[in-house]
């Protein structure tokens, strides 16, 4: 392999098509730069993680009856894909655009398996940050997300900002994460919530810190993002199915006389008799939080940007991953702003956002000194 000159290397969910992946990903990547670190993102790419985004979908499920469903997922995958596949193969480009202009650098080898990283030159290790410990995830608990691999020039293995999704995993998966958190030289986590369980496993300190695309302003954000044509609008985006957002939706679009557009990072979903967009790679993403009227949604990364924006919004908890909805709204003191149904919630309630930025500030500082310092 050709030596590179970065010294750090970070492995995270970069080739996930997803919008939170990869701008957690340039965030953290594009902090660590503008600090003078020499920082790549490890192009560690397994089919464990982009086989959900093939045209033919493929997750490894193990088992006879879990062949046999994943092969009628498979099959059903593909000719869902197929009924847009214009659509479909719109929303691919505009994932790989925004992954070769921002995430991976020319020439990088891509890595498919855990055995490739030994080879790798660089110093210091970054996993994180994004939910890289949800088993459900990344089918499993995987090695490469704890730096648990020997490469020649390793020193240091540093957690950003790990995520479990919510506040612990289940207790199968304790042993194993005992074993390969051992390889983690310094640890934070994102949700302040996870912290009781990974200390039960991990004799270090263990920080809570800030998602790294708080790191970057909106300065920096606009600059990476593609605005939609169509202005004036309530944005919706759903990570999980619920009616109660959708009706909420629906009522705020007939009560401010506002078109409501949704956007998806995948094909597949219920029509609500939204104006939708499935072909949004993640600087379309930016780009409709940015000119949104309004953002309703119960997604991580969407309340994240729209705190970022300083947008009009509403968080919808999730059934079982509220916790790092509520952690991030709590950090910027913001907790009225999640809700079940939104009947007793007033979107249009004023937010004075020169504290909100203040505190974001402060996280900000606190993250980065970790950070940093755990790499000097």
């Amino acid at each position: 392999m050709k030596e590179r000159n970065a010294e750090v290397g970070i492995i995270t969910f970069h080739c996930s098509n997803n919008y939170g992946a990869m701008l957690q990903a340039y965030g953290l990547k594009r902090f660590l730069r503008d600090n003078g670190i020499g920082a790549e993102i490890v192009r560690y790419e397994p089919p464990y993680m982009t086989g959900r985004h093939w045209w033919i979908p493929y997750a490894p499920i193990q088992g006879l009856k879990g062949r046999v469903w994943g092969l009628f997922n498979m099959w059903n995958g593909f000719w869902a894909h197929m009924r847009v596949r214009e659509q479909f193969a719109r929303q691919r480009a505009n994932m790989n655009r925004f992954r070769r202009e921002y995430l991976i650098e020319k020439g990088q080898h891509r890595i498919l398996a855990a055995f490739g990283l030994r080879r790798l030159p660089y110093r210091y290790y970054i996993v994180g940050s994004d939910q890289i410990w949800n088993p459900d995830i990344t089918c499993g608990l995987r090695r490469a997300y704890f730096g648990a691999f020997h490469s020649r020039k390793k020193e240091k293995v540093i957690a950003y900002a790990a995520s479990f999704g919510g506040t612990s995993i289940k207790e199968r998966h304790d042993e194993k994460f005992a074993r390969l958190v051992s390889h983690v030289d310094a640890l934070s986590v994102r949700e302040a919530t996870a912290i009781p369980y990974v200390k039960k496993f991990y004799k270090g300190d263990v920080r809570a810190v800030l998602d790294p695309v708080f790191f970057l302003g909106k300065e920096i954000w606009q600059k990476a993002e593609r605005p939609p044509e169509k202005k004036g609008y309530i944005l919706v985006y759903v990570t999980e199915g619920n009616e109660k957002m959708a009706e909420y939706a629906g009522k705020l679009s007939l009560e401010k006389n506002l078109p409501v557009i949704e956007v998806r990072a995948g094909q597949q979903g219920a029509d609500r008799g939204f104006e939708l967009d499935v072909t949004a790679g993640p600087a379309e993403f930016l780009g409709y939080i940015h000119q949104a009227e309004y953002v309703v949604t119960n997604s991580f990364h969407a309340v994240a940007f729209s705190i970022i924006y300083q947008k009009k919004f509403l968080a919808f908890a999730h059934r079982s991953l509220s916790a790092r909805l509520q952690n991030v709204l709590q950090i910027h003191g913001l907790e009225d702003k999640i809700c079940q149904d939104g009947d007793k919630k007033d979107i249009d309630a004023p937010v004075d956002w020169d504290k909100v930025r203040q505190k974001t500030a402060d996280a900000v500082r606190e993250s980065g000194e970790f950070l940093l310092g755990n790499l000097s």
